[in-house]
């Protein structure tokens, strides 16, 4: 009898063993799985902010250029800069001038686009009271702007609140 209960023993023992066994394998199981789920959604979510938030893991090839405008009324800094509707850069900075008391702004254009000396950079508004951005007429000159250069020819933005002022003082005059 005693040899029978011990058998039993055993035999309890060892699937006592086996189902803790294969219970603590189930919750690695588990927590390697929600482990990878987490890790997985922290990179994707890193991902969503780098690619919303513009964010550019590779120093982007660009040089900078400035000009000075006697208005940039509301032009920002990240606006865009662009030739024939095309994209070409971002304002980087806009800032006055102390020596010549004008608008100095600093271009971040693609190191691909060669600009030439007589380029034409007008303020222009997308659609009726849309953002403004920097709009880049294209030149006929064969000499090309360093970086660091100065753009010469500036046409600043259309002050609308100025002509409508203009327009209705002029109308009572009559």
């Amino acid at each position: 009898m005693l040899l029978s209960e011990v058998k039993i023993f055993n035999r309890n023992l060892i699937e006592a063993i086996n189902i803790k066994v294969i219970n603590n394998m189930d919750k690695q199981k588990i927590e390697f799985y929600v482990g990878l789920f987490v890790i997985t959604g922290l990179i994707c979510t890193g991902y969503l902010f780098a690619v919303l938030g513009e964010i550019s893991f590779i120093k982007d090839q660009r040089y900078q250029l400035y000009a000075f405008f006697t208005s940039v009324s509301g032009l920002k800094t990240g606006a865009r800069i662009e030739m024939a509707g095309v994209e070409i850069g971002t304002v980087s900075n806009v800032s006055i001038d102390k020596e010549r008391l004008v608008a100095k702004i600093e271009f971040s254009i693609d190191e691909n686009m060669e600009l030439s000396e007589d380029i034409i950079a007008s303020i222009k508004t997308s659609g009726i009271i849309g953002q403004k951005y920097i709009d880049i007429l294209p030149g006929g000159s064969d000499i090309m702007l360093e970086p660091g250069e100065e753009i010469y020819n500036t046409e600043s933005s259309l002050d609308i609140e100025s002509l409508v002022r203009k327009f209705i003082f002029d109308k009572d005059k009559e």
